[in-house]
């Protein structure tokens, strides 16, 4: 049998930065551009993951189809800055009608939308924040001019998440200046799930001492891909009058297959879900969404200028959604791959993920030497290799 070409070269980093020192020698000559892609071919590739591969088994990362390589192509041609109608007339309706489209896709509600972001701890942060804003007017002021000074007591506020939610609502608490202390984990059952009970033991018991202005259950998690209990997170949440907000950038595009769809049961209910395509329908990096229940919320983000962004500006404006005011075409490379494969060839390739984990997972559960820690709600599995005669830490380091 042919060896197989590695993944990447194998070299350390210091070999790395070694090769790629030509790269950025910033000389008064330029290269022709034969010699530039002789540099960039055989100084840069050899050190570029291979994603492609067969043997990649990475969760996140995936060779581009070729119809969203077509659309991250014509995208890249025109360098659209989808901002608004002004700079960019057809990325800007493009946008604006994908995000709709992708609303009635996950059957969200007819008030919903969407806006695409530059990944979904950018999703995570801007929910945060619509959240916080939320909480703001019902306590009569204005977030985006007095900031957190608005508040009796900012201490106070909290974010109830799942003890295995993904690290971007710590940046999250960070950049709004709530620091992590505003966090608050809930614990998860033996599936890694948030446990309902639990967590109204634990919002009971913080309750009188901190202002729950969010809840965030995570469909998918990117250690587990674990689906929390939707349905019953949002009714704590509406119980609560907390912004719910779903972190579904990894795992919600399974609700795409019909048998997984039950396990987001509720997902209409979420005030705000990330989604990040380019994690699992082959789509170019940066590839993210940001939905929200109602289109309104947006309005929160908005900021108009003299010049630029105007209120009186003919629309669609997406600019206005999210704060980056220079915004790459994404939309293109997911309408290009949905429309080139089809809905049921992208169906059977997420199909296809969680039959494999399912059936490696029953396959490692009949293995001696194997612990399975937990069962597998969508495309990953973690186990334990449990040989017999080693020490747990001697294990742990297998």
């Amino acid at each position: 049998m042919a060896k197989q070409a590695p993944l990447y070269s194998g070299a350390d980093p210091a070999t790395v930065a070694a090769d790629l020192a030509p790269l950025v020698e910033f000389t008064e000559q330029g290269l022709s551009p034969h010699a530039l892609r002789q540099l960039v071919e055989e100084r840069l590739l050899p050190h570029l993951m291979q994603y492609g591969r067969p043997q990649f088994q990475s969760m996140f990362n995936a060779f581009p189809s070729a119809e969203a390589q077509y659309g991250a192509e014509v995208a890249l041609q025109y360098n659209q800055g989808v901002t608004n109608w002004q700079v960019s007339p057809g990325g800007a309706v493009l946008e604006e009608m994908a995000g709709r489209a992708l609303c009635r896709l996950f059957n969200l509600d007819e008030t919903a939308d969407a806006t695409f972001m530059y990944s979904g701890t950018y999703a995570n942060q801007e929910a945060v924040y619509l959240a916080l804003h939320r909480h703001a007017e019902r306590q009569g002021f204005d977030l985006g001019q007095q900031g957190l000074t608005g508040f009796a007591d900012p201490a106070r506020l909290a974010i109830l998440v799942s003890a295995d939610a993904h690290f971007s609502l710590r940046h999250a608490a960070r950049m709004l200046g709530l620091g992590q202390k505003a966090l608050v984990a809930l614990p998860v059952d033996r599936e890694r799930r948030i446990d309902v009970r639990e967590a109204r033991r634990l919002v009971r018991e913080i309750k009188s001492e901190r202002d729950i202005f969010c809840l965030v259950a995570t469909t998918g998690t990117t250690s587990t891909g674990s689906v929390d209990p939707v349905h019953p997170l949002a009714t704590l949440a509406a119980e609560l009058g907390a912004w719910f907000h779903l972190d579904g950038a990894y795992g919600y595009a399974y609700k795409l297959v019909p048998e997984c769809a039950p396990l987001f049961g509720g997902d209409d209910l979420a005030d705000s879900i990330t989604w990040d395509p380019h994690k699992q329908l082959a789509v170019p990096i940066p590839n993210s969404l940001l939905f929200v229940r109602d289109w309104r919320d947006f309005g929160r983000m908005s900021l108009y200028s003299g010049y630029f962004n105007r209120r009186e500006d003919v629309e669609p404006n997406p600019g206005l959604k999210s704060p980056p005011t220079t915004r790459p075409f994404s939309a293109l490379p997911l309408v290009t791959a949905l429309r080139g494969m089809g809905l049921r060839a992208v169906r059977s390739e997420l199909r296809a993920h969680v039959t494999a984990i399912q059936e490696l997972a029953a396959h490692l559960a009949i293995q001696p030497d194997v612990r399975l820690l937990h069962r597998p709600d969508t495309g990953i599995l973690c186990f334990q290799m449990v040989p017999d005669g080693l020490a747990p830490e001697e294990r742990s380091a297998l």
